[in-house]
């Protein structure tokens, strides 16, 4: 009787997702430390500050995403991820010290820097430890993690925040909460399933299945070896790769709303109290999420199905479309409730596309899966820096009634223009080896 295979590769997906959890919490936990009471009683910023605060988080995560790729493959994937685990809690920490705008930007920068390699790191080694059947699925469980984390930053920050009496617990509770899940992380991973003492030959064979080796590298090349190089001539050249670029810098310039704008929306425009507002953005993202999973499925299935190309395409496309249309319907709704209806099927479109995204990193990227996938996600933030960066030039400019809806429009646009040029990516060739 032919043993059944470990469990292993479950336990890394789980520790995998409870890293993303914890990075979203870290990321989204500001906007409503920035909008709590005893934050403006104790820092006083303007909103141009608060702006550049928010959009300084995201340009330092898109800019550092290619080194920490290629950190990832130079160094190790488990060595590296545990040391950016403890590095992007203690900068949350540390904007719990901040006593003005200064440390409250080299704490956002530094945490920025240190979240950059977490999805890079994530989409490389599902690429080893996910049967390539379920690829988009396993990625749209861990991305599940961060959106579940960015479902309950909301209202786990305003709660923290109310019991405690200060916004600055906040940035210290998660902080000592991610020393835990960085010896989680250490203690449960491999680079490989071969050098997994608990993985069995059974686990092993299971994840070989319907991969096709990468072509062979000078033994100073490979990835993890000391002359490692990040593959620029190839990535320059593919025409396929720089559509998903902007097609995810598009789409996260229209889903950055909900992170950096909504809760100021909810507050200004709303007339929202600080509890209502949680519960509000907790419910539009809580209807988003589940998206992911059936992303997941979806992307599977229509590949198995229809061929890789399809299989990633139609969810990266009529996705888009759907986002955008639920951006305008926002226009029309009268009630919050409504209102969060309307914003959570927004991002559950969007969120439907992304297993697609994280899947089409490990068809094409070769033995370069990190860098790749690190490089593409650097453009889509800086979707979202700019978004952070120029809501408020809109708003001034175009906003004459203070009802806000010119920032509708404009995601509604930005993902318009995402679901047309995603017409021109190809999961199904993957990208030159360096």
């Amino acid at each position: 009787m032919k043993p059944s295979p470990t469990p292993v590769r479950h336990w890394i997906l789980a520790v995998t997702t409870l890293s993303a959890f914890l990075m979203y919490i870290d990321r989204a936990c500001l906007a409503w430390m920035l909008d709590s009471q005893s934050f403006k009683d104790e820092i006083h910023l303007t909103n141009d500050q608060a702006s550049h605060l928010k959009s300084a988080f995201f340009w330092a995560y898109a800019l550092a995403q290619v080194p920490a790729g290629w950190l990832a493959e130079r160094f190790g994937k488990r060595t590296l991820m545990t040391v950016l685990i403890v590095l992007w809690s203690a900068f949350t920490a540390l904007s719990g010290f901040a006593n003005g705008v200064a440390m409250l930007f080299i704490a956002r920068i530094g945490c920025g820097i240190a979240e950059a390699g977490a999805y890079p790191i994530s989409g490389s080694l599902l690429s080893r430890w996910a049967h390539i059947n379920w690829r988009g699925f396993a990625s749209g469980v861990v991305s599940l993690g961060g959106r579940l984390g960015f479902v309950l930053a909301p209202l786990i920050t305003v709660k923290v925040i109310l019991l405690f009496g200060s916004w600055r617990w906040a940035g210290w509770a998660y902080g000592l909460s991610g020393l835990l899940v960085a010896w989680l992380f250490w203690m449960a991973f491999r680079e490989t399933p071969e050098e997994h003492p608990g993985s069995n030959e059974a686990e092993r064979a299971l994840l070989a299945e319907g991969r096709t080796a990468a072509p062979a590298a000078p033994a100073d090349t490979k990835a993890g070896g000391p002359g490692y190089r990040f593959p620029l001539k190839a990535v320059l050249r593919d025409r396929s790769l720089w559509m998903m670029c902007f097609y995810q810098m598009l789409t996260n310039f229209g889903w950055a709303f909900v992170i950096n704008s909504m809760s100021t929306y909810l507050r200004d425009v709303r007339h929202l109290s600080e509890d209502m507002n949680g519960y509000i953005s907790t419910l539009t993202l809580f209807i988003g999420m589940f998206g992911l999973l059936l992303g997941g499925l979806l992307t599977d299935w229509l590949t198995r199905k229809l061929g890789l190309r399809l299989g990633r395409l139609l969810p990266l496309s009529v996705t888009r479309f759907l986002s955008a249309g639920m951006c305008l319907a926002c226009l029309w709704a009268d009630s919050p409730w409504l209102l969060a209806v309307c914003l959570g099927l927004m991002v559950f479109s969007t969120d439907s596309a992304l297993p697609a995204v994280w899947a089409w990193a490990q068809d094409v990227g070769g033995r370069n899966v990190a860098p790749i996938f690190g490089w593409a996600n650097m453009w889509g933030n800086f979707g979202a820096a700019i978004q952070a960066a120029t809501a408020g030039w809109l708003l001034k400019t175009f906003d004459k009634n203070g009802d806000q809806q010119e920032l509708f429009i404009a995601c509604a646009l930005a993902f318009t223009l995402a679901g047309i040029l995603s017409f021109g990516i190809n999961a199904d060739r993957k990208i030159a080896e360096a």
